[in-house]
């Protein structure tokens, strides 16, 4: 029997948002669809090439690393400030945390980096249901693509691709 006994659901998930700095920009994602999804998770991170023998299978190899990708939304509250947090802005560097401004976003990839990215996680309830502790997928190094709708909400949708390592607790 499984130890974890109860179906994890939208509404026991938070998502964090965090740069590259030594004590990290932080943002805790609010108003959101609870939509988080990720695809491409493989063993290693590794392609895997088939080789044939004469037509058979001959042997199975890793080769490439993987980029897995993922995407969430947001109802839209805000978008960019230069007095304020807002999520938009610690994932595009953009507003309080441009260079110059009140708090420099810092990219995970470092402070020479010449692309900006950022760690989620995302933390899924457990404690509260039973299980040995809450959940997390920790995704190092993601470069986030943002799209704005108008709507009943209006809404953000973020697109990733993770670049760095992939921790499932």
């Amino acid at each position: 029997m499984p130890h974890a006994t109860t179906t994890k659901n939208f509404r026991d998930g938070s998502l964090l948002i965090e740069d590259g700095t030594g004590t990290p920009n932080a943002f805790t994602v609010i108003y959101e669809a609870g939509d988080f999804s990720i695809s491409g998770l493989v063993q290693g991170q590794k392609e895997s090439t088939v080789y044939l023998d004469r037509g058979d299978l001959g042997s199975i190899r890793h080769t490439n690393q993987t980029f897995p990708s993922g995407s969430f939304s947001m109802h839209m509250v805000d978008l960019s400030d230069g007095s304020y947090a807002t999520a938009i802005d610690l994932m595009l560097q953009t507003g309080k945390f441009v260079a110059g401004g009140g708090t420099p976003g810092v990219s995970t990839l470092g402070a020479n980096s010449e692309v900006y990215t950022v760690k989620l996680t995302l933390t899924i309830e457990g404690s509260d249901h039973g299980d040995d502790s809450d959940h997390t997928i920790v995704l190092d190094d993601a470069l986030c693509s943002i799209d704005a709708s108008e709507g009943d909400p209006n809404s953000i949708s973020v697109s990733f691709t993770c670049y760095g390592s992939i921790t499932l607790t």
